[in-house]
């Protein structure tokens, strides 16, 4: 089979954490033949299906130049048995145009995963307003007048972005509300853009969990970030702390139920961030920790995630 994917520059990756490297070279491992290019190479034409201009590529087994690549050229989305859209956030407009670009291609038969209606729909702060029960206190809002409310009734709380990843953008304001109008300002431009306000959880002393579902059933192992130093935020790109650890009865119960939920939608790979026992988001653009979970538990997450997709593809056929 012959999968393509849509992700960074492939000459951004760290090849030695990455998750779309390790799931590259598991397909590759296989026998599967591998394509790469970005979300602006995508285009459609009156007449004519949802093409992309790919590069055809290797795996070389090196640390640097780690992979070949022919020429690129423009080839059809549906002449590949799979499109794999990795493309990290931010979550912004033309993240949007693209999954209506991969939507299109859906419909002249290529197969796209994860879906891009599911893509557009589970945005990764707000999908968790469905699962009121597995979250914190939380709030989502443009008013500066509304977080300063749920200041004064929780104290200590966490405020980020919409759009973000990997910790960017995210502030903790004390009890003693220090920086708090300065904050508000930075996020929602006063009053122009939303924000997620959430009450801190002290637990993420225990780290931040990445909880990853394939095809609707949880990684055995998760990868808890823990924060270093003076640091809030777990995020391995914030230089937190990633330790894999068996997942626990509650994590498990949590994680099936969205997953259970949330695969048929067309998620075959979600990542759940779990601090104590509360979901903080839901993952879906392109969930990260194959490498650091496999390195440390032996649990082989690539082959689990390229296993599901080819039943997916075998269902699809």
């Amino acid at each position: 089979m012959k999968f393509l994917f849509i992700a960074d520059p492939l000459e951004s990756f760290k090849i030695y954490k990455d998750t779309t490297f390790a799931m590259m070279r598991e397909a590759q491992a296989r026998g599967h033949a591998i394509a790469a290019c970005e979300v602006a190479d995508l285009r459609w034409q009156q007449g004519e299906p949802v093409a992309a201009l790919a590069r055809d590529i290797g795996l070389t087994g090196r640390e640097k130049d780690w992979f070949d690549a022919q020429p690129p050229r423009r080839v059809p989305l549906k002449e590949f048995d799979a499109v794999l859209m990795r493309k990290d956030p931010p979550f912004d407009a033309e993240y949007i145009y693209a999954t209506h670009l991969l939507e299109q291609a859906e419909r002249e038969g290529a197969r796209v995963f994860n879906q891009p209606a599911a893509l557009r729909n589970h945005p990764e702060k707000l999908a968790i307003m469905e699962w009121p029960q597995f979250i914190g206190p939380t709030l989502v809002t443009r008013s500066a007048q509304d977080v300063r409310r749920f200041h004064a009734e929780h104290g200590d709380i966490i405020l980020k972005p919409l759009d973000g990843m990997g910790g960017m953008g995210i502030f903790r304001v004390g009890a003693d509300g220090l920086n708090l109008g300065a904050i508000i300002e930075t996020l929602n431009r006063h009053g122009a853009t939303t924000l997620m306000a959430q009450r801190f959880i002290p637990a993420i002393a225990q780290g931040d969990k990445r909880v990853l579902i394939i095809a609707g059933e949880p990684v055995p192992y998760c990868l808890a970030r823990i924060p270093q130093g003076g640091e809030v935020r777990g995020n391995l790109a914030a230089g937190g702390k990633g330790v894999a650890q068996p997942l626990s009865d509650a994590d498990r119960h949590t994680a099936s139920t969205i997953g259970r939920a949330l695969a048929p939608r067309g998620l075959l790979l979600i990542g759940l961030d779990i601090i104590g026992a509360s979901v903080t988001e839901i993952n879906v653009t392109s969930p990260t920790c194959f490498q650091e979970i496999h390195q440390q538990s032996g649990c082989n997450v690539p082959a689990l995630f390229i296993n599901a997709l080819e039943r997916a593809l075998l269902l699809r056929a």
